[in-house]
């Protein structure tokens, strides 16, 4: 009796609870840190043994597609810099993150070989510098009035290259996130402060600016750059006698080790994108230029939006592609077909991963169909195509319904009464350049913003409109002269 009433006050209901335990990913490495916080399509996928995690590349892939965060010494220029490193390694190609001067020291981004391919997306990020500025009288307001003027000039700053860079001197505008002062000597004209800014900003030019707010001129007297990118001066930095001795170490003593210390992966520059986790069985097919589609997602990041640049990488960790995100988070947890993203910019090599493409049902059927002559020899539906395959089947490579079609030019009367001259091989030349042509303008102008194609338009229109005045003048003085 007593029995049943202790089985009367335990309550025996089945709570919910995971089936499997959550594994702690906070301290995996490069972009399979925090793994399990991604979102999740669908669990299920094929392992293919092909490929490793980037930390356990051989020595000959792991220098192939590494990154270098060099302390840049004073007085050789990063061309000169990005040459020696180039030399030391015995590698074909590198590549830096963007151009120091020469008396400009701190972090300088090498990339070698197919790392090189992330050195547009590194130029354009956001970097940080730490300044010494002289000015050229003492301050009446002293360290206040030199803190306001600091302050005065951030946000969006007109700016003209200054003499001594080798580009072309241009007004553009470029923006100061931040800044901070952090000491200032009113009896030796000097200050030092920090500045967080876009890339492409000249410091040299902030410095004489400040000068002319300041109202006793100033010059730039020291530069060092703190931050470039995802690589800072607390992110493993070394200098060139570091790269030299671990070359050194493994051509005489055959320890790779300080070489592996010294680079580091690619996927390092990688960590500040969004991710989005593809299929192996999907991995090669991305490297030939394929669209990512919903049945090769596995997981990704929440926060997405469309058109925003996105990283794609495997589950061992490996960079893809740098892409495009065709949907947002909100679409991809509902969608069950579609692009997920286009490949902007590919980075892994083809064939690592095998082919797998062609094997699913619905290509197994068109590839019968086009062996039984219901489809013509690029797919596309003839008369002998079944009502069911029009309706079922979606190409995602047709162009839309509602896109106009392409405007035809109109052939002048002088034109017509020409004999025409039959050559094929010139026709086929034609058509192959002009889309090329079209092709190269495609890809020029992909994954730019709404604004950036309006500014284009209008300075395209801006050019027309130069060159129509230009030829009416022209004609004009032509008109006096007779």
């Amino acid at each position: 009796m007593a029995m049943v009433v202790a089985q009367k006050e335990i309550d025996y209901t089945i709570k919910p609870e995971a089936v499997t335990p959550t594994v702690d990913t906070s301290s995996w490495p490069l972009l399979l840190k925090n793994y399990n916080n991604l979102l999740v399509r669908t669990g299920h996928f094929t392992p293919i043994p092909n490929g490793c995690t980037p930390l356990k590349r051989d020595l000959k892939s792991y220098i192939s597609s590494g990154v270098i965060n060099l302390d840049k010494p004073s007085n050789p220029s990063s061309h000169e810099v990005v040459a020696w490193v180039k030399r030391m390694l015995r590698v074909e190609k590198t590549g830096h993150s963007g151009t120091l001067d020469p008396k400009v020291t701190g972090c300088l981004i090498v990339c070698i070989d197919r790392a090189t391919r992330l050195v547009k997306s590194q130029q354009g990020a956001g970097k940080e510098y730490v300044c010494v500025i002289r000015l050229h009288d003492k301050l009446p307001g002293g360290e206040a009035q030199f803190a306001r003027a600091l302050e005065t000039l951030t946000g969006a700053l007109f700016q003209r290259p200054p003499l001594i860079s080798a580009v072309k001197r241009q007004l553009r505008i470029r923006t100061i996130h931040e800044s901070k002062l952090y000491e200032f000597d009113n009896d030796r004209h000097l200050g030092v402060f920090w500045v967080s800014c876009e890339a492409g900003t000249y410091i040299r030019t902030l410095c004489v600016h400040l000068g002319l707010l300041l109202g006793v001129g100033a010059h730039m007297q020291e530069l060092r750059r703190v931050r470039s990118g995802a690589m800072d001066e607390t992110k493993d930095m070394v200098t060139l006698h570091d790269v030299l001795d671990a070359q050194w170490m493994q051509d005489n003593t055959r320890d790779e080790s300080y070489l592996r210390r010294v680079i580091a992966p690619l996927e390092t520059l990688l960590t500040t994108y969004k991710r989005i986790v593809v299929k192996d069985s999907a991995v090669n097919a991305v490297c030939y230029g394929a669209k990512l589609m919903i049945p090769g997602l596995l997981r990704y990041e929440a926060g997405i939006e469309v058109h925003e640049e996105v990283v794609l990488m495997t589950t061992k960790g490996e960079a893809i592609a740098l892409g495009i995100a065709q949907m947002s988070t909100v679409e991809l947890s509902t969608c069950d077909h579609g692009v997920v993203a286009k490949v902007k910019r590919c980075i892994m090599e083809r064939d690592l991963y095998p082919r797998r493409w062609g094997l699913g049902p619905v290509a197994l059927e068109k590839k019968k169909m086009k062996a039984d002559g219901k489809l013509d020899k690029y797919g596309r539906p003839n008369e002998a195509t079944p009502a069911k395959w029009n309706t079922e089947y979606k190409d995602f490579n047709a162009p839309l319904e509602g896109s106009a079609p392409a405007p035809v030019a109109e052939i002048p009367s002088s034109a017509l009464t020409l004999p025409a001259i039959e050559s094929p091989e010139a026709d086929a030349d034609v058509s192959m350049v002009s889309n090329g042509v079209k092709d190269k303008k495609r890809k020029r102008h992909e994954g730019e913003t709404a604004e950036e194609k309006a500014e284009r338009k209008r300075k395209k229109k801006e050019k027309k409109e130069k060159k129509a005045k230009k030829e009416g003048k022209k004609v004009e003085e032509s008109d006096d002269s007779e």
